[in-house]
C-alpha cells in the first residue's frame, strides 16, 4: 500500500467524522440562551428590574460594585433577590476604569485604574467575592470588568482572577459569534441606553439565528443612568417568558457553567 493510498483512506474515515460534527446544544431545545445583567447596584434595578423578572418568573444577574451606598442601604433587598434566585456577581469594590480613555473625565483619582497596580486590582476584587459570600452565602461567582478596562497600570490583572470565578465578562458585541470557540473568561457583552424593545428583542432573535447566547447588562431601568425605559425592559421579558421554548434565560452563572460544561464534553 502507499503513502498516497494510507493517507486517502485516512481522509475517507475521518471525513464523516467531521461532516456529523454536532452542533452547540443548549438545553432542553432551546435554541439561544439569554442572559440579563445589570451593573452597579442601583436602585431602580431593585425598584423595577427584579419585580418585573420576578412577575414573568425569569432570574437575572446583578453585579454589585460594593462601595455604592445601595448596597449598604437596601442590603436586605439584595439578600432577598439573591434568596429568590437571582445572582449576585462581582463588580469589583470601588468600580475603578482607566481615567485616560475617552469620556472617562468622571473618573475619580483614587479610583483611576491606570495608577492602580495589578495586583492591588486583583486583590480588590477577590476581596469582593468575600463580601458577597456575607451577602448571599455563594461561593460561585462570575465577574464584570467595570467599563470593560483591563489593564491596571498598564498590566491585564484578569489572567490572575481566573481561578476565583467560573467566568468574566469584558465588554463587546451583544451576541457571541460561535460557542465552541467561547472564552469564558472574555465573553462579550451589550450595555443598552434607550433601546426600544423591538431592538432589544432582534438581538435575541439574532442569537436564535446563530445557535449561540445574548447577553445584556443594563444600567438603569426607568430611572438612574444609561437607562433603559421600564416598557422596553417589560416588553423584553414578557416576550421571552412568552417563547421559554426557544429560549433559555437564566443567570450568567448557571449558563456559564453549563457551557464550560459542554466545553469538556460533560454531558
Amino acid at each position: 500500500m502507499t503513502r498516497r493510498t494510507c493517507w486517502t483512506l485516512a481522509a475517507l474515515l475521518l471525513a464523516p467524522a467531521a461532516a456529523t460534527a454536532a452542533p452547540f446544544v443548549w438545553p432542553h431545545g432551546a435554541r439561544a440562551a439569554v442572559s440579563l445583567a445589570y451593573d452597579d447596584a442601583l436602585n431602580s434595578q431593585l425598584d423595577q428590574a427584579i419585580p418585573t423578572l420576578d412577575k414573568y418568573g425569569l432570574k437575572g444577574s446583578f453585579y454589585l460594585q460594593l462601595s455604592n451606598p445601595a448596597v449598604e442601604q437596601r442590603l436586605a433587598d439584595w439578600r432577598r433577590a439573591a434568596a429568590h434566585g437571582h445572582e449576585l456577581g462581582n463588580h469589583s469594590l470601588f468600580h475603578q476604569c482607566a481615567r485616560s480613555a475617552p469620556g472617562h473625565d468622571w473618573v475619580q483619582p483614587q479610583r483611576d485604574l491606570d495608577t492602580t497596580s495589578a495586583a492591588q486590582m486583583q486583590d480588590q476584587v477577590l476581596l469582593a467575592n468575600t463580601m458577597l459570600y456575607a451577602i448571599d452565602g455563594q461561593r460561585e461567582r462570575t465577574y464584570t470588568v467595570p467599563c470593560g478596562d483591563v489593564l491596571a497600570a498598564g498590566i491585564n490583572y484578569l489572567p490572575g482572577l481566573h481561578q476565583g470565578f467560573v467566568a468574566i465578562k469584558v465588554g463587546g458585541a451583544a451576541v457571541t459569534p460561535a460557542m465552541p470557540t467561547l472564552d469564558p473568561y472574555a465573553v462579550g457583552v451589550y450595555a443598552p441606553e434607550g433601546q426600544s424593545g423591538a431592538q432589544l428583542i432582534a438581538l435575541v432573535q439574532q442569537a436564535a439565528a446563530q445557535g449561540t447566547m445574548v447577553n445584556f447588562t443594563f444600567h438603569g431601568v426607568g430611572g438612574d443612568y444609561l437607562t433603559t425605559s421600564a416598557q422596553a425592559h417589560e416588553e423584553l421579558v414578557k416576550y421571552l417568558a412568552q417563547h421559554r421554548d426557544l429560549y433559555w434565560t437564566d443567570t450568567f452563572l448557571n449558563i456559564m457553567t453549563y457551557v464550560k460544561r459542554q466545553h469538556r464534553g460533560d454531558h
